[in-house]
Order: structure tokens, then C-alpha cells, then sequence
């Protein structure tokens, strides 16, 4: 399974009523970092198939669902349980790093 593309459209249904816990990637096409964290991205999603949703967020593209998370640095992650942020890390994480955060949600 790949990370899944979040709008305002399917925001509330993908993400605030997901009955598993949703990992959001805020990113952009230009941010070099985001580029690096991609691939790390889309191996979580493969990895927590079932268990965690992954979704991504482009900023230039969904600019009212970043202000509305205050997302002011990318690449940006957070962790929502029932539609609450529960975890969040900013920057270019390593894969170790993100997965603990992982396991405290799943």
C-alpha cells in the first residue's frame, strides 16, 4: 500500500473518522528534505498496512489544511488518534525515530 493524498475533500473522511490511528506527511514538491523522507513514507505505510494510515499533505496544494495544523516548517509529521494530534516530529526524521513514535499509536 502506498500514502494516501489528503484534500479538504477527503480530510474528514480519510483522516478525522479513521478508525486507525493516520500519520500525516506535510510536504511539498520543492523541499528538499521532504523528497528525502518520501521513500521512508511510503515504506511506513507498507509496513503498518492495517495498522496505521499514511497520508500526505502538500502544502502548496491543501494551504488551509496546513495553517489549520500549524504547520510552518516541512517536512512536517503528525500523529492523530480519533482526529487528535497525539505526536508530532518536524523535520527529516530517521526511520528509527518515526517508528518509535509508530509504536506509541499502534
Amino acid at each position: 500500500m502506498t500514502s494516501l493524498e489528503i484534500t479538504e475533500e477527503n480530510f474528514e473522511s480519510e483522516v478525522l473518522k479513521s478508525d486507525i490511528p493516520v500519520l500525516i506527511d506535510f510536504w511539498a514538491e520543492w523541499c528538499g528534505p521532504c523528497k528525502i523522507l518520501s521513500p521512508t513514507v511510503e515504506e511506513l505505510a507498507s509496513d503498518y498496512e492495517g495498522k496505521l494510515k499514511v497520508a500526505k499533505v502538500n502544502v502548496d496544494d491543501q494551504g488551509n489544511l496546513a495553517m489549520r495544523y500549524n504547520v510552518s516548517s516541512i517536512p512536517n509529521l503528525k500523529f492523530l488518534e480519533n482526529g487528535n494530534i497525539v505526536g508530532e516530529l518536524v523535520g527529516a526524521a530517521p526511520k528509527s525515530t518515526i517508528e518509535a513514535e509508530i509504536k506509541k499509536h499502534v
